[in-house]
């Protein structure tokens, strides 16, 4: 009887790994107009966003997601948890890096996720507390470049940092032109 419960109640260990290059829905940002990328594994990520099944990204890659909400974004990095009820409402993810998502193997992972998830939170929320729009976008920048390949970061849209720090799409493309100039 007792192994007949731990099996039922076992939780099924799982990799998924999405090779993504750049966005996985595009969109006008805050427009309801959505247009799905060429690549399959998009539409999948946004089916498992959805299905109430908690993930967590994977916290041995540079990996994450940046995930659209109706007004804002969030960014879910390594070890973070996504889906469940965190994530039913997200209407796009933009995969950053080498994407990889496992499925916790227990309780004191799932609550690990959920406490670093918070993290990641806490430390959008103290970009966002400097009040000029364009030091937001600078150190968000340069957060992702701590930790990401210039060239990841190079790729993803305007519109992900935008919606990460509260600005306008228009207001990242200044700062990253006047950051490209010499």
């Amino acid at each position: 009887m007792d192994s007949e419960n731990q099996q039922r109640y076992q939780i099924a260990t799982a990799v998924i790994d999405f090779p993504f290059s750049g966005m996985c829905v595009n969109s006008s940002y805050g427009s309801g107009d959505m247009k799905r990328s060429n690549n399959e594994n998009c539409s999948e990520l946004l089916k498992l966003l959805h299905s109430g099944q908690m993930l967590m990204v994977n916290s041995r890659r540079r990996n994450g997601l940046i995930l659209y909400k109706r007004y804002h974004a969030e960014f879910a990095g390594p070890g973070a948890a996504v889906g469940s009820f965190y994530d039913r409402d997200c209407e796009w993810a933009v995969p950053v890096g080498n994407l990889s998502l496992l499925s916790p193997e227990s309780h004191e992972e799932r609550q690990k996720a959920y406490l670093i998830r918070r993290q990641w939170i806490r430390l959008m929320k103290q970009i966002t507390e400097k009040p000029v729009a364009g030091q937001r976008v600078q150190k968000v920048l340069e957060q992702f470049e701590q930790y990401f390949e210039s060239q990841t970061v190079a790729q993803l849209p305007d519109e992900a940092f935008a919606g990460l720090v509260g600005v306008l799409p228009q207001t990242v493309r200044m700062v990253r032109g006047a950051a490209a100039l010499p």
